[in-house]
């Protein structure tokens, strides 16, 4: 049922030309994710101690399977040392691994297809994705990531303090940001922001939207709860909406004036910084010619998850793959590889953890 509810979410996407991380209902308010500061990832790893077997166990291939929430390709490049590093934090804990598979999904949908299925053993996805795919796989980890300079609900603070920064809390909730780019129409709905003025629905609806697939938290569900919240409108209800398949693919169309708005997550200006100018040929910075106009919520960290139908994961292995990721997420050399995804570290998980996830799906399916 989970898996038919996700396939006719995505379809609804499709049609309405969607994509993303939002989601809402009719008057209720869905209780906000927990947005306190997160434990270092070193004092989090106060985990028990995995014994290893007492016979080391042989694992020909062990898959893990990668959201396109960057370009695929970077995300392979950045994940290649990954390999190596699991393969020797496992062989320490009892595990002799032949190969790691490193794939990144054509969707988010994609990869959680795989772990329900089995032919996917770990999976990198956003809350979203785990709580539709729960019945397939279970969460392991939750991402620590860099806290970032401005921690605001109010869009014109993000405007008047821009440029973001990085700062040295972690935190295990990030925000989604809905972004007006430097054409026409997104200068005027930036302006009216910035000026202390309330937008209207007709405001938002005369744009031309990017948003993600529906999974996407940041790209869909958390901006849809925010135009429930404060508009009583979902998605499906913005008159001009495209779908992009990644959020490069979504920044280079608010470059080039395609669209007039997109939702995203709070760092994702920064990592798109040095493409606005050379890849997307804008002249001035991204800085200067974008602006926030709405803020979500907080949401719950990105997952790692394993499969329930995988062949190889047995409570043992997923003991190791659990601590493997937090001994990787401890050391310079993770986190510069864990960085793709802006994760600094991990931190363990439990299922009901992601509730709130679970209380923006069922809005998503009152509206169905």
């Amino acid at each position: 049922m989970k898996r038919f509810f996700a396939m006719m979410i995505a379809g609804v996407s499709t049609m309405a030309m969607l994509a993303g991380c939002g989601n809402s209902a009719a008057t209720q308010e869905t209780e906000a994710p927990a947005t306190e500061t997160a434990q270092t990832t070193e004092a989090a790893q106060s985990t028990e101690a995995v014994a290893a077997p007492a016979e080391n166990v042989k694992i020909d291939k062990l898959t893990i399977g990668f959201v396109p929430s960057r370009e695929p390709d970077e995300i392979v490049t950045a994940t290649e040392p990954l390999k190596e590093m699991l393969t020797t934090e496992l062989a320490g804990l009892g595990y002799e691994v032949g190969e790691v598979d490193i794939t990144v999904g054509t969707s988010f949908e994609a990869v959680g297809e795989g772990l329900s299925a089995g032919t996917i053993d770990v999976g990198l996805i956003p809350g979203g994705t785990y709580v539709l795919y729960d019945d397939g796989c279970d969460v392991i980890l939750t991402a620590t990531r860099n806290g970032l300079s401005i921690e605001s609900p109010d869009p014109k603070v993000w405007n008047d303090e821009k440029p973001t920064s990085a700062s040295d809390a972690q935190v295990t909730f990030y925000r989604a940001l809905i972004i007006a780019g430097p054409s026409e129409a997104g200068q005027a709905v930036a302006a009216k922001v910035n000026a202390g003025e309330e937008l209207t629905w007709e405001d938002l609806d005369g744009l031309n939207w990017s948003v993600m697939n529906s999974s996407s938290p940041a790209g869909y569900i958390y901006p849809s709860l925010w135009l429930q919240n404060n508009y009583d409108k979902h998605i499906t209800d913005l008159s001009h909406t495209a779908l992009s398949d990644n959020y490069g693919t979504a920044f280079s169309r608010l470059a080039s004036g395609q669209v007039d708005v997109l939702v995203t997550y709070a760092d994702a200006r920064r990592d798109q910084e040095e493409k606005w100018t050379s890849e997307y040929a804008r002249t001035a910075s991204i800085w200067d010619e974008t602006n926030v106009i709405g803020v979500t919520d907080g949401i719950y960290n990105d997952t790692i998850s394993v499969s329930k139908t995988s062949p190889i994961m047995d409570d043992a292995f997923k003991a190791a793959i659990t601590k493997a990721f937090i001994n990787i997420g401890n050391t310079d050399a993770g986190k510069e590889v864990i960085a793709i995804y802006s994760h600094n570290g991990y931190v363990e998980a439990k299922s009901e953890d992601y509730d709130s996830e679970r209380a923006a799906q069922q809005l998503i399916m009152s509206l169905q």
